[in-house]
Parts: structure tokens; sequence; C-alpha cells
């Protein structure tokens, strides 16, 4: 077994990559691409959660523009994670990588709901567990679904997959002079209101004193290199 830096992880993956280039739907390809990563990174006998958002499918912030009360259109966006940690788990499994879902919203047909004590113990056989239906409750972002259960199950740090790498001061894919940050504080991204993760969420990694990696999801490998600890993306901390 390879020396890795962190041995249990949560992997962050938002709907928008799921949703591939087209940017909604679930993208076939794409879930390979995080199958063939995750393999990878199980490699060297980490243990991996998962949090998926939901934007892809349904994005309860937008729901007020259709006349969709807030918490209504967030319970939307919990059974959108739903079915997207569904196709996860899926391509998962046809890859030879055993997972468990679990929800927050009891769905007793399609996954187990979230129990802490029996997704700790699915990690330590080696299986992934992915966490659907965010929180449980709205108002809270899968942003900051995966800094409580990351908390939760005592992760090392938690690994935000994004389509660039690392974090900048302004959005790379429109400015060609924005500047990569290589690391940060907690206080840098709340005084900075920098777009990596809401506030909630970097406020309650900040009080556990839980890691956040930013990185390219879509470069291949990265996520094995972020487990064994190598330089890239940008870190919170």
């Amino acid at each position: 077994m390879s020396r890795v830096k962190y041995k249990r992880v949560l992997l962050k993956l938002s709907g928008e990559i799921l949703g591939g280039s087209q940017k909604f739907g679930i993208d076939p390809q794409t879930l390979q691409l995080i199958a063939d990563e995750i393999k990878k990174a199980k490699s060297h006998n980490v243990q991996i959660a998962i949090v998926a958002g939901g934007g892809n499918i349904f994005r309860g912030l937008n729901a007020g523009d259709s006349g969709i009360d807030r918490a209504t259109g967030d319970y939307m966006g919990m059974l959108a994670t739903i079915i997207n940690c569904m196709a996860l788990q899926a391509v998962l499994e046809k890859n030879g990588v055993y997972s468990r879902v679990q929800s927050a919203i009891e769905m007793k047909e399609v996954a187990e709901p979230y129990i802490r004590r029996r997704a700790i113990r699915h990690l330590e056989k080696g299986r992934v567990v992915i966490f659907a239906g965010g929180t449980g409750n709205p108002y809270f972002t899968t942003d900051t679904t995966a800094a409580l259960r990351a908390t939760e199950i005592n992760a090392d740090i938690i690994l935000k997959a994004t389509k660039v790498d690392g974090i900048y001061d302004k959005d790379p894919m429109k400015n060609s002079d924005a500047v990569k940050f290589k690391a940060l504080t907690y206080m840098d991204v709340l005084n900075k209101r920098l777009k990596v993760m809401d506030s909630t969420a970097v406020s309650l990694c900040m009080d556990n004193n839980l890691p956040i990696l930013v990185f390219n999801l879509n470069k291949s490998g990265n996520v094995e290199k972020a487990v064994i600890g190598k330089n890239i993306g940008t870190l919170v901390r």
C-alpha cells in the first residue's frame, strides 16, 4: 500500500460537474471519469465518502423564479441529489467499487437511511458511502452537507471537485488575468467572499479544523494525487 496523507476523505461533487459539458442532466462520460478517479484513489486503501449536489437537475435557490417557495424548492433539490447518487452508485459498482447510498430523506426502497455509525462501518469495510438528500432540511446547501457529514464521520479533509485547478481571485473562465491562490485561511475565504463554498460550510469547517482542498476533477489522476498529498489545487485551512 502506498503511503497516503489522508486516510478518510469526503469528495464533494457539484451537480453541474455531473451534467458535463451540457450542464444539465447526467453525463455518462463524467460519471465514468469519476468512477475511474475513485477507483485509483481506492487502490491506496483510502476510505472515501461522497456528497453530490443536484444543480444539474434542479436548483432550489432558483425555485423562486418559477413561483415555488424556497423550502419546497430546496426539498426538490434534495430529491435531485438522490437521483445523482443512485447514478453514481450504479457506475461505481459497474467498475467494481462497492458502495452504499445513505439518504437524509427516508426512501428505503432505493437507499439506506443516514445513520452515522453505519456509515463509518461501511467506510471501515472499504465501501464508498454516498450521502444523498442533503441534510434533510431546507435552507442548507450541499456544501454545508459536505462539511457536516465530513465532520460527523471524522474525515481528514474535504476534496471539493471543480472545473478549475484551485481558487482564484475572480472567475478564471471569464478573466484571463485571474490570480490563483496556493493556500488560504478560512477567514481569507470569508473576508474576500471567495465563492468556494457557502459561508455556513466554511464556518463549520473552520470550527472543526477541517481542511478543504479545491482542485480540478477533469485532470486525470487528481483525486489520487489529492489523497497522497501531492501539491495540487488550493488548500484552505
